[in-house]
């Protein structure tokens, strides 16, 4: 598969490890010469340091992964306080996400990246405004779309119900990597060769379990640890799709 343009990173959730993929992708690509940064199209839940900004903790992994000084450039056209859904937040702000602004802001990065890894918010169908959802943004950008399952009860029918939303936009799905949560799921192994029976795309690795000195603090990105230590537990897609 040609990696030079990037992928969609979405999943079955929030909180089951999108940043967490997207931060290892980057790691990945930067590994094989390509110029690489992370982007989000709105993020929703900041948190203030000693210098005074509100910092969001998935763009400050982006940021980590993509090796970028902090302020060096802007990964997110949208940055809001409160974590809960962005369109509710911007709309309690008197603020209307525009899917063209997320879309300026993605082009205007990739003119200087020749390499973009867009992570999603929340699940594929998360609101932007009231008409618009990530999608139709997804749809806009036209990257392979990968996937990622936070292993626990439900994540099946979740995956199956995300990889029929994607296809019914018409995107390629490069693949999907299962990810373990705090707390490992019983019949793993099971669960994942169940989707993998069921889901007509390359199985990308297994996250394991990330140990205490690696797991994310609150308020925090990922460590340059945590990123490396996912990124030995999965691969890219090679796959012609």
């Amino acid at each position: 598969m040609n990696t030079s343009s990037g992928f969609f990173i979405t999943g079955t959730d929030t909180e089951v490890g999108k940043t967490l993929v997207s931060g290892a992708l980057i790691l990945k690509l930067r590994e094989l010469g390509k110029q690489t940064v992370g982007f989000k199209p709105v993020v929703a839940g900041t948190y203030p340091v000693s210098t005074g900004q509100h910092l969001n903790e998935d763009l400050e992994t982006l940021r980590i992964a993509s090796n970028l000084e902090p302020g060096e450039l802007s990964l997110c056209p949208y940055v809001l306080d409160a974590p809960a859904a962005p369109h509710l937040v911007a709309k309690a702000q008197g603020i209307r996400l525009e899917i063209q602004d997320m879309l300026k802001a993605y082009k205007d990065l990739q003119k200087e990246n020749g390499c973009v890894v867009v992570e999603g918010a929340g699940g594929f169908l998360v609101p932007i405004n009231d008409q618009k959802d990530l999608g139709d943004f997804a749809q806009q950008i036209q990257l392979p779309v990968i996937l990622v399952i936070g292993m626990k009860l439900g994540c099946i029918n979740h995956a199956l119900l995300t990889i029929e939303a994607i296809r019914a936009r018409k995107l390629v799905i490069a693949g999907w990597i299962a990810n373990t949560l705090d707390k490992e799921m019983a019949l793993l192994s099971e669960n994942i060769e169940t989707l993998r029976e069921r889901i007509d795309a390359p199985f990308l690795g297994l996250i394991p379990r990330l140990s205490t000195n690696l797991q994310k603090l609150s308020n925090q990105p990922y460590s340059l640890e945590a990123l490396e230590f996912a990124a030995q537990h999965i691969q890219l897609p090679t796959q012609k799709l």
